[in-house]
């Protein structure tokens, strides 16, 4: 293995050119290769790429999209796929030795593209009160050290555990089970600062907080609105299963500020007409709507069919499934007769004339599915929207039917599992109590903390041990100079970590990194070869097996390193089993299938080649666990986003070559940017009427009216490209632009950091 430092590149010159009107293709098969080879090299990469979401392999380190039951291509993974995995199997290694030679000083300098090209962490290392570089430490020192500040914390509750969405099942029910064996219920995830929005609005209106729907559905549906996503980047094996619904005569509309290439034309690099011909068109209409729009054009949709179904008595809703199925039907209709189309078309900046097609697309449809991302539920008033569009969905009785229902499209893989496992700070009594009479404990019943009210604890002195099973928190959270303060306020912070990152380098008064088995690595207990689940994003729930050899013998799994740290922690008497669980997962099987509803003959259903699906009582009998026990429609004010004079609206965003905080180059290949990350997208006649030019190197600004008065937060250094998005609204790529995110500017209801909706302002260098 390598331990070479990779140099830093330099910032290179913008190259700009016209966005891609296409996704895939030869070049994402090429790009894909050459990376893979570059930092796994052509055998290592066989090995991997061969069993990449098969079967009797691995699921992929990045997204959650599931395969498309029984019928598996050879090459099931997309070029982020294959990246993700590339920079999880790289050859590079970072040990002792590396941290000898950089100091946390040295690494503050460095960008995140760097750290990560590194390679994989080799060794436990510890940061002591007052050192400026990480020192090798043994892993029974890392199990006692963390358990000696556990058990001198004034309550459980000082301490929180974060988990990132690529924890396996396991992992995740062993980590909630810890957390509340201790005591304490903060159990923050990745899932609050992104489809926490999704999981408040659903849970309200239909009883569960996960999408309705499978591929089979979206291949058979009539009417797919694709609203806030990008999937040729952030999802790209869904353009394949877009592709099949077109052929099936299935009308896609795109709803997203910027046109994106993967939602305009899909090139299957697996198919002859995707090598050698012009693809798919997948987008029938693209409206281009304002940042914050989307919650007026959904209302806007409600009044026109409203409307319609006045004209036509029984010809739009579905009366008997409102019947039997709904409540809150009059209210919802009494708001939409209120509705004026001049103010929705103001609030979305699309034409009356592109709404009104889109609401007789709808009417026309017998199979309707909505999907969406980031792009609502970042929004302050997404929960609303969430709610709105689902207000939709339920009077065309789109619930429960084949080909229709909501499809909430998670990003990190398994992050809808962490979940389900019990990764929550307010998990029911009735999950707690299953868990209690499993593993004779009493766990917390008082509501633990989420994200943002971890970061406010840390910031406050309340939380002294911060633990993170996998993630970058520092990079992924909003308001990162704050979040990196409030990490250095504690007296213990533990990362669990496959590679380098900016949360080892903003440690709390003593640090620990510790190192672990990542998706593609080989986990042997005892002589035997050891798999875990995943769930994807459509509650169908798999097994994974790594299969390469460790590139280092002080990687521990997760589960290892959950188990042994319990045990320090609570002793050797405490009533749960860990040893046996650390050694045998089926163990860990058997007590999940007790506990979580849906997983009863866990270990024999998990062993069928396409894992099982979930129970969804509203996709599976249209009944609704809601506490009214049906589906309820909200009423909310319309909110929409007015462009103060002189400013811009802010939407953080992914390039095409980086998969959450981790960067795999400076390209972004379908926006035709070239060497830079640090870009702001402008229309071009806002690039004028502000008084700037194009290339010009700026500062951002951020603008908020928080608690305390008028606050600012701001970014140095931001090169302007002209670009095709709506009057008045901005892009730019995170991490870099988290900095711009106020801590307190959350969604209601959610608490998830709006994101997607910063008001900032510009400022010559």
């Amino acid at each position: 293995m390598s331990t070479e430092a990779i140099p830093e590149p330099e910032r290179d010159e913008l190259d700009q050119h016209p966005p891609k009107q296409w996704a895939a293709g030869v070049p994402a098969v090429a790009v894909a290769l050459r990376r893979a080879v570059k930092q796994m090299g052509p055998i290592r990469t066989a090995q991997t790429l061969v069993g990449l979401n098969q079967s009797n392999g691995f699921d992929c380190p990045g997204c959650a999209w599931p395969e498309t039951p029984g019928h598996r291509k050879h090459a099931e993974f997309c070029e982020n796929g294959a990246k993700a995995v590339a920079e999880e199997a790289t050859k590079r290694t970072v040990g002792p030795d590396f941290f000898a030679a950089h100091s946390i000083s040295d690494l503050r300098e460095r960008s995140e593209y760097w750290l990560s090209q590194q390679g994989r962490i080799s060794h436990p290392m510890v940061l002591a009160a007052g050192d400026d570089h990480y020192r090798p430490i043994e892993w029974d020192q890392c199990f006692a050290l963390i358990a000696d500040e556990l058990k001198a914390l004034e309550s459980p509750d000082q301490a929180a555990f974060y988990t990132s969405g690529r924890t396996s099942n396991e992992a995740a029910f062993l980590y909630q089970l810890f957390a509340r064996s201790l005591g304490t219920n903060n159990l923050p995830d990745c899932s609050n600062m992104c489809h926490e929005s999704s999981g408040s609005a659903l849970v309200e209106s239909i009883g569960i907080g996960k999408g309705s729907v499978s591929v089979p559905d979206l291949e058979a549906a009539d009417l797919i609105i694709i609203a806030g996503q990008n999937p040729g980047t952030n999802h790209p094996r869904m353009l394949s299963v877009l592709e099949k619904a077109k052929e099936r005569g299935a009308t896609i509309i795109a709803v997203n500020p910027l046109p994106e290439a993967g939602l305009l034309r899909f090139k299957d690099p697996q198919k002859i007409n995707g090598v050698i011909g012009k693809g798919t068109t997948l987008a029938d209409e693209f409206l281009q709507i304002r940042i914050g729009g989307d919650m007026a054009l959904f209302r806007g949709l409600g009044k026109l069919l409203l409307d319609a179904e006045k004209k036509a008595p029984g010809t739009v809703f579905d009366h008997p499934f409102i019947n039997e199925h709904c409540l809150g039907v009059d209210d919802y209709l009494a708001e939409l007769e209120k509705v004026d189309l001049d103010e929705i078309v103001t609030a979305t900046g699309l034409s009356e004339a592109t709404i009104r097609t889109t609401a007789d697309q709808m009417i026309a449809s017998h199979r309707t599915i909505i999907c969406w991302a980031m792009g609502l539920t970042q929004q302050a008033h997404g929960v609303a929207t969430i709610e709105e569009l689902t207000n939709l969905l339920l009077l065309r009785g789109m619930i429960g039917k084949p080909g229709a229902g909501v499809c909430p499209v998670r990003g990190h893989s398994n992050v809808q599992g962490d979940r389900t496992m019990g990764v929550w700070e307010k998990m029911p009594d009735e999950f707690l109590d299953a868990l209690d009479r499993e593993f004779t404990i009493s766990s917390p019943r008082n509501h633990g903390l989420d994200t943002v009210d971890t970061i406010r604890a840390m910031a406050a002195g309340d939380i002294k041990v911060f633990m993170a099973m996998g993630g970058n928190f520092v990079s992924a959270s909003p308001d990162t100079h704050a979040t990196a303060a409030a990490m250095g306020n504690c007296r213990l912070t533990v990362q669990v970590s496959t590679k380098l990152n900016a949360s080892h380098l903003r440690p709390g008064t003593t640090a620990l990194i510790l190192p672990t088995l990542g998706r593609t690595d080989k986990d042997v207990r005892d002589g035997r070869k050891q798999a875990v689940t995943v769930e994807d994003s459509m509650s169908v729930v798999h097994l994974s097996r790594g299969s390469l050899p460790p590139s280092s013998d002080q990687l521990r799994s997760e589960v290892s390193i959950i188990c042994d740290l319990a045990r320090a922690t609570l002793g050797a008497d405490h009533s749960v089993p860990w040893g046996p669980m650390s050694e045998d997962y089926d163990t860990i099987r058997d007590h999940i299938s007790r506990v979580v509803p849906g997983f009863a003959g866990f270990n024999d259903k998990v062993r069928h080649p396409d894992g099982f699906v979930l129970p969804h009582p509203p996709r599976d009998t249209r009944s609704f666990p809601t506490r009214t026990g049906k589906a309820n429609l909200a009423t909310n004010p319309l909110r929409w986003l007015q462009v103060p004079e002189g400013r811009i609206i802010l939407q953080t965003m992914r390039s095409h070559d980086q998969y959450n905080t981790t960067i795999y180059g400076h390209d972004d290949r379908y926006r035709g940017i070239k060497g830079d990350r640090r870009v702001v997208l402008l229309n071009p006649q806002d690039i004028i009427d502000l008084g700037f030019t194009e290339g010009e190197s700026v500062n951002l600004i951020s603008e908020f009216a928080g608690p305390g008065g008028a606050e600012e937060r701001r970014v140095e250094g931001f090169r302007i490209v002209p670009y095709p998005t709506p009057r008045g609204n901005a892009a730019a790529y995170y991490p870099e632009t988290n900095p711009l995110v106020p801590l307190e500017h959350v969604a209601a209801k959610s608490n998830t950091p709006v994101s997607k909706a910063i008001t900032i302002r510009l400022e010559h260098r």
